[in-house]
């Protein structure tokens, strides 16, 4: 029998969703498969970044979740306290724990039929998902796309290795030097000043949000897919702290971690074809983790195979 196009296939059923937390109320959209789409086993949670709604940048995660669902995976996109549709204060994400937690809780009732829960944030919501998700032990999977991890020193550390760089390369640069419309003193000031930040090792102390997900991502027993713009500043600050922490040595190298880098996209991926490509890496790795290695996943995590067992 031939399969259905996603432009073929009947709009994805979408309901919204009300998600008491603390004494607020979150709402949310669950996606559902289409009418002779299969439901696969794993359902897949939505976090946001702020300050924006469960719509994304460019309508992104809509697109997502409708892309989700004529695959087979249920998912809700929500907002958090204080964003969107959703009552209560607005905090930041280092404060977004209760939120997390009762989302997940919400994608499971609403979703029995998927006992695996995948969690997909972008910038600050991946940070969040480490932070928050992976300690869940329904949670077989994160996709973490352009992690936050700014601090002053991979801040400017970047500014250093990336921008000062780029603009020796600008036209305009020497042209304005030349011409005498560039302050150079305050110029080489700032550079300096940069570069002394740059130096400094990145705080390991246990209370600062960037420890916080390297501890959620080394506790983690399921897979991680990590998605890497290449020109996005978010990016390679991340990149900068992973290489220079020591709480993050060696993490992003565990098999677990399956990273995937698009060199020309930026933050959000504003062109489609950016976009599209992300969603079609995340499918082909929901796909394996859907049907692959069960033991991988954490609540069979350490267990044998009946072959396996003496």
């Amino acid at each position: 029998m031939r399969q259905l196009h996603m432009a073929e296939r009947p709009d994805p059923p979408e309901e919204a969703c009300a998600i008491a937390c603390e004494g607020d109320r979150l709402w949310g959209i669950v996606s559902r498969p289409p009418e002779g789409v299969p439901l696969r086993s794993t359902a897949v949670l939505v976090g946001v970044g702020g300050p924006q709604y469960r719509a994304g940048s460019h309508r992104q995660f809509v697109r997502l979740a409708r892309r989700l669902a004529c695959a087979g995976y249920a998912s809700l996109r929500f907002d958090a306290r204080g964003m969107g549709d959703s009552e209560g204060t607005l905090r930041s994400f280092e404060s977004m724990e209760a939120d997390y937690a009762a989302a997940l809780d919400a994608l499971a009732r609403a979703c029995p039929q998927a006992p695996r829960l995948v969690v997909f944030g972008l910038c600050d919501a991946a940070s969040a998902a480490l932070m928050f998700a992976a300690p869940d032990p329904r949670v077989a999977g994160l996709v973490t796309v352009n992690p936050w991890a700014r601090s002053a020193a991979t801040l400017a550390g970047v500014q250093v290795r990336h921008y000062y760089l780029a603009r020796l390369a600008q036209r305009e640069f020497w042209r304005k030097l030349l011409g005498g419309g560039l302050n150079w003193k305050r110029s080489l000031g700032s550079f300096v000043a940069d570069l002394a930040r740059a130096r400094a090792r990145p705080t390991t102390e246990d209370g600062t949000f960037q420890a916080r997900m390297a501890r959620g991502l080394a506790a983690f027993r399921g897979r991680v897919l990590l998605v890497l713009s290449g020109k996005d500043l978010t990016a390679q600050e991340f990149l900068h702290y992973a290489a220079t922490a020591p709480a993050w040595q060696g993490l992003l190298a565990d098999p677990k971690v399956q990273r995937i880098d698009l060199p020309e996209a930026d933050h959000t991926f504003s062109r489609r074809g950016w976009f599209t490509r992300v969603e079609n890496e995340v499918l082909a790795w929901l796909d394996d983790l859907d049907a692959g290695d069960w033991r991988r996943l954490p609540e069979y995590a350490g267990q044998q195979t009946p072959s396996e067992e003496t």
